[in-house]
């Protein structure tokens, strides 16, 4: 069952939409900074949003959530240095296709504990999330051209040493291979403005920004 706060729209493959839906809404905010404006590709258009007939429009913005800390980390970037006042901010959580109906709590719980700290960090942002089971690839890419998505947000982990590999084993080292194929893709084919955020290590200030045209782009803010 769904809280009242809660806003969640649920998708399957093979279904309709779910549940109902309701906004966000919070008391406290944010402050945004850096020079996100630096990067190549990076235009004052998809920070600001696009004007017509004397009026801007605001912009979709997208962040693909799951319980990893780089995850979140992601998700606060997207909405402190991308989201503006207007702008819809979708949180999208997929779902292995292969996955049971005891997963449906987790994913719920899931997105609105992330949807809660958007709330609580930048009210003057919509916020949505979406839980939709399939092939993690395939639906993020029909998702993005679906919603005209703006910019899409993804978390990336840091690399891994050769060294580290070989004490962990050979499946942790695939794991995090494919983790990084996966935003790779979405960044290089993505048909919207595809961002890869990275967290700096701590007792460090600042995230490395990867998009299409520029790679660990060092971001302090």
């Amino acid at each position: 069952m769904l809280s009242s706060g809660s806003y969640l729209r649920q998708l399957s493959a093979k279904e309709a939409w779910r549940s109902t839906s309701n906004r966000w809404s919070a008391s406290n905010n944010y402050s945004s900074g850096g020079c996100v404006d630096q990067m190549e590709g990076y235009s004052s258009s998809i920070m600001y949003g696009n004007e017509e007939n004397g009026m801007m429009v605001r912009k979709r913005v997208m962040v693909v959530v799951d319980p990893t800390s780089h995850s979140k980390h992601a998700m606060m970037w997207a909405l402190t240095h991308v989201a503006n006042k207007g702008d819809l901010l979708t949180l999208l959580h997929v779902v292995p296709p292969n996955r049971g109906s005891d997963s449906s709590s987790s994913s719920t719980y899931l997105v609105n504990y992330l949807g809660s700290l958007c709330k609580d960090c930048k009210p003057e942002v919509e916020v949505e999330a979406l839980v939709i089971q399939g092939p993690k690839l395939a639906t993020v890419m029909s998702q993005v051209k679906k919603l005209e998505v703006s910019v899409l947000v993804l978390g990336q982990k840091k690399p891994q040493s050769s060294l580290f590999n070989c004490f962990c084993g050979s499946s942790d080292d695939s794991s995090s291979s494919c983790t990084e194929e996966f935003v790779e893709h979405c960044i290089n084919n993505a048909e919207c403005l595809a961002i890869g955020v990275r967290k700096r290590s701590q007792g460090t200030n600042g995230y490395y920004i990867s998009t299409r045209w520029q790679k660990n782009f060092w971001l302090l803010a």
